[in-house]
């Protein structure tokens, strides 16, 4: 038996944004359906200038510091504003995201009989969960205050080891000094967990001393009770027996992220394939990249040996390259059933209303509410990215009770963001280029 929560949870979801409320900015959540699309925002300062409550700034390894402001909405929740990074020897931050969201959690059986929206179609922002300070080791537990539910413990920031940083043996033989240069990193790590009816999904953003951000989310919690009817084709027997097939289905995870490179939210899309050509004779294989300037809208499909950048118009870093951030989707399942979910990246031109990848509750009425529907050949200056990671879960004795957590996510790598790594040893300073040889 099936508890089609469809229907009434969009009915939720209305009132959640009738009520939605945010801490330390301007309304989070889409405008209005009278209202038409709004102008870009203004770019953001070069550090998080929100109030102390509500603004996290932390410095990992190597000296690099993150800041960022927080606000909190009652459909996606958590949402990280004005972030920025700025490693050592630096003068000054270098704004990197205006904003960045979960855009929604599609989850469609197997069986075509139930099919949620976890963002926008349920209590997800409703139901942030209260975090004990074991789930936040070494860190702060910040106060959110939730409207109809008070004030609830639910935002840690803290930072946790990732292992190696860097390693490099200067060997003596290639003419090196001899020393081994080695690194632990340590990541800024700001995460929340809310409750989607069995589900509980905790969404987490990791700031790296090298620039990198990820953002993860991790599936927990509990199999549906009412789902175990399972056939033998899209279930999995859970239990004594072959009796009760926990139902298949998929979590398809959406991520809204608004740039603002260098302190401005234009900035340009570019797309990079590489073809290998194999040998001829006694030869070797050669490859050859092209670049691909997006200059309109585009709905993009992950290849072998294809990749995104989003470059900023005004930055460079000290050797002349422009600043630019590279997205690294993480393993992926598509889900063929909705045209949303059969792509990997979207890049939209900016538009206020368009927050949510579907069931989008906040454009005015006739207006498509997925984010397939929104790539339309529209030129961009201002490009809002979107990334999409699947996962077909396919249910296992293991998964009793609770859950282990199942992860799904994507990197942002900084390209040229800076002239070097922001790790770099003293003694290697001088090795920007070429390296010497026989030094």
């Amino acid at each position: 038996m099936h508890v089609n929560r469809l229907s009434r949870a969009r009915k939720r979801a209305t009132l959640a944004l009738a009520v939605s409320a945010l801490l330390g900015g301007a309304v989070g959540v889409a405008a209005p359906a009278s209202a038409a699309p709004q102008a870009p925002p203004a770019a953001p300062a070069a550090a998080a200038d929100c109030s102390d409550a509500y603004k996290i700034e932390q410095t990992v390894d190597g000296g690099t510091t993150w800041r960022m402001c927080w606000h909190y909405n009652t459909l996606s929740g958590l949402i990280l504003d004005k972030i920025s990074y700025q490693p050592k020897g630096e003068p000054k931050p270098i704004p990197v995201l205006t904003s960045a969201r979960l855009a929604q959690v599609h989850v469609p059986y197997d069986d075509g009989q139930a099919e949620y929206d976890d963002v926008t179609g349920t209590d997800f922002g409703q139901a942030l969960q209260n975090l004990n300070p074991g789930e936040c080791p070494g860190g702060t537990i910040k106060t959110v205050k939730v409207p109809h539910r008070g004030n609830v413990k639910g935002l840690c920031a803290t930072t946790r080891a990732r292992g190696h940083a860097y390693r490099l043996n200067d060997d003596q033989s290639t003419g090196g000094t001899g020393k081994v240069y080695t690194g632990q990193g340590k990541d800024l790590l700001v995460y929340t967990v809310n409750k989607a009816s069995w589900y509980e999904y905790i969404t987490e953003w990791r700031f790296s001393s090298d620039g990198t951000i990820t953002s993860n989310v991790g599936a927990t919690g509990s199999l549906s009770p009412y789902d175990y009817d399972g056939g033998d084709s899209r279930g999995w027997p859970i239990g004594k027996g072959d009796q009760a097939k926990a139902e298949s289905h998929a979590h398809n995870v959406f991520w809204r992220l608004n740039f603002g490179l260098d302190g401005s939210p234009k900035a340009k899309v570019e797309q990079y394939d590489s073809k290998v050509t194999p040998p001829t004779g006694d030869g070797s294989p050669t490859t050859k990249t092209t670049r691909t300037k997006v200059t309109k809208e585009l709905t993009g499909d992950r290849k072998d040996m294809r990749w995104w950048r989003v470059v900023s118009n005004t930055g460079k870093n000290k050797d002349g390259h422009p600043r630019s951030y590279e997205i690294v989707p993480g393993p992926s399942t598509k889900h063929a059933g909705r045209e949303f979910t059969k792509h990997d990246v979207y890049f939209t031109q900016y538009k206020k209303c368009e927050q949510y990848a579907s069931n989008n509750p906040g454009c005015p009425n006739g207006t498509p509410d997925s984010v397939d529907k929104w790539v339309n050949g529209q030129a961009m200056d201002h490009p809002v990215t979107w990334v999409h990671v699947g996962f077909h879960h396919i249910a296992r004795d293991e998964d009793q009770q609770p859950m282990p957590v199942h992860w799904q996510g994507f990197s942002l790598a900084a390209r040229d963001v800076t002239a070097m790594s922001p790790l770099t040893p003293q003694d290697l300073a001088n090795q920007n280029g070429q390296p010497p040889l026989g030094r």
